[in-house]
């Protein structure tokens, strides 16, 4: 075989290899959310749409995906959210304001990759993360209707709080020591059983695939 056609093969392969984890965000949510990520960017996505971005498959990555409701932005990009608000801005350089459940991620970590979602921070649309590619299977979900059987003390206009963004104390937020499931906690897993519902929730894992599987993040699935 020829040099020139093992270059070829070789720079297949590396181009292969080097290809960007691409994610795509989809809203089946019968309402317009504007989904954020952290980092990354930010897209208004009526019923029906999707958004598609990749990120850099060959540095470690870590951030999460969230629905953010009821927004008012202006031209130039400064607004309100009732649910997962960062800061006033469309393009989030800060997490989502509470009450807002996520998707969380990390890439490229001794080649795979881990996704989850998180309730630690509250509730406020279901939401569904995925792998897309062919190689792997893997999927956690929160589709229960947390905001329909949210206590009266943690119900918000915008979805239902964590009892550690009310009620801010070590038993709830895991500020030191040791803490375990409450009864808020265990409603939430009761509800989304592949959720994160409180600092501490080792029981729940975050989902493996091979570094360079493509995901999907999907609102109301």
């Amino acid at each position: 075989m020829s040099f020139l056609k093992h270059l070829s093969i070789f720079s297949s392969i590396l181009i292969t290899l080097c290809q960007a984890t691409n994610f795509t965000v989809q809203n089946n949510c019968p309402y317009t959310v504007w989904a954020a990520v952290l980092p990354g960017g930010a897209a208004q996505l009526n019923q029906g749409q999707n958004w598609e971005f990749d990120l850099d498959p060959t540095s470690t990555s870590q951030g999460r995906i969230w629905a953010r409701t009821n927004c008012k932005f202006d031209g130039s990009g400064h607004g309100t959210c009732e649910s997962g608000d960062c800061n006033g801005v469309l393009r989030c350089q800060s997490y989502g304001k509470a009450p807002v459940n996520f998707a969380q991620y990390q890439l490229n970590i001794a080649d795979r990759d881990y996704i989850g979602i998180s309730l630690v921070d509250g509730y406020n649309v279901p939401m569904e993360f995925k792998s897309q590619s062919r190689f792997c299977a893997e999927e956690v979900q929160c589709m229960g209707d947390i905001n329909g059987i949210c206590p009266t003390e943690l119900r918000d206009p915008g979805g239902c709080h964590s009892p550690c963004t009310v009620f801010s104390n070590n038993q709830f937020c895991c500020f030191t020591g040791s803490c375990g499931p409450t009864v808020y906690s265990s409603m939430f897993k009761e509800m989304c059983p592949d959720a994160y519902t409180y600092p501490k929730d080792d029981a729940t894992k975050l989902v493996s695939c091979p570094a360079g599987s493509n995901y999907a993040v999907v609102f109301c699935p």
